[in-house]
This record gives C-alpha cells, structure tokens and sequence, in this order.
C-alpha cells in the first residue's frame, strides 16, 4: 500500500484507495452513515442536543462525499489542497467529538428513564454513541496523516 505522505502531489483517481491518509474516507462514510441512521430511527428526545449531532452527522458525511469526489476527479491538485485536506479533517473531528461526548450525556439521560418503551431508544443510542466515537478517531487518524502529508508537501 503505497502512502502518500512521502509525495507532494496530492492522490487522484483510484490512487484515492491506495493512499494512507485517503484510505479512511470509506469508513469514515460507514460510520458516519452509522450514526447518521441510528440517531434518525430513536425517538428524538430532547430535540436540541440530538438535533445538534444529526447536523454534525449529516454536514460530515456530504462534507466527506464532496470531498472524496474531489479527490477522485482530481479537482485537488493545487498546493492549497494539503493544508484545506488537514484542516477540514481537524474540524470534522471537533465536531464529532462534540456531537459524540452530548450523545453520551443524552444516552444517560435514557438509562435513567423508567419503562420498556426507552430501553430499544437507549440500546440504539448506546450503538450511535460507539459509532460516533469512532467516526471521530477515523477523522482523528485522517487528520493527523493529512497534516503529516502537508507539512511534507
């Protein structure tokens, strides 16, 4: 597998697939998508917090896309493209930490409520809380090696 943090040009084509830094927009599209779903199909309760992570969720994952099909056509050839490649993986890891750590705190707030008609709502957000904190050590992963790949470039 080849990586592209020794190179100055940025991937295109499937070079995308091959590439170290590149190789987690797969994943991070499947957990993304993850957390995406299982915070949709939960009863939404309370509105603004989980409100708060469906957007993050969803601005990551067309974010993510946008920027992969970028990557494919190749639309990242300037010497800006490192740095913007860095920077939006650093902020997408902000994001889903936030959206990830009031998740948690939502999902406690379930494990407190009495009845059966919570406990699916509560094991689905157990599952999107997992999912999240993943989501965000992939960006976390891809950030770091696309800083590496633009301090080298």
């Amino acid at each position: 597998m080849a990586s592209s943090v020794t190179g100055n040009v940025m991937p295109t084509g499937c070079k995308v697939f091959t590439t170290i830094p590149d190789l987690f927009f797969i994943p991070e599209f499947v957990f993304g998508g993850l957390v995406w779903t299982l915070v949709a199909s939960t009863h939404v309760r309370p509105d603004n917090p989980q409100g708060w992570v469906m957007f993050v969720s969803i601005f990551c994952f067309i974010m993510t896309t946008l920027w992969f099909f970028i990557f494919i056509c190749g639309g990242n050839q300037s010497s800006v493209w490192p740095a913007l490649d860095a920077a939006y993986h650093f902020i997408a890891v902000v994001l889903y930490l936030s959206a990830a750590v009031v998740l948690a705190v939502v999902t406690i707030s379930f494990q407190n409520s009495s009845g059966t008609p919570f406990f699916k709502t509560y094991q689905e957000n157990i599952a999107a809380v997992v999912m999240a904190y993943v989501a965000t050590l992939l960006y976390f992963i891809h950030a770091i090696f696309s800083a590496i790949r633009w301090k080298s470039s």
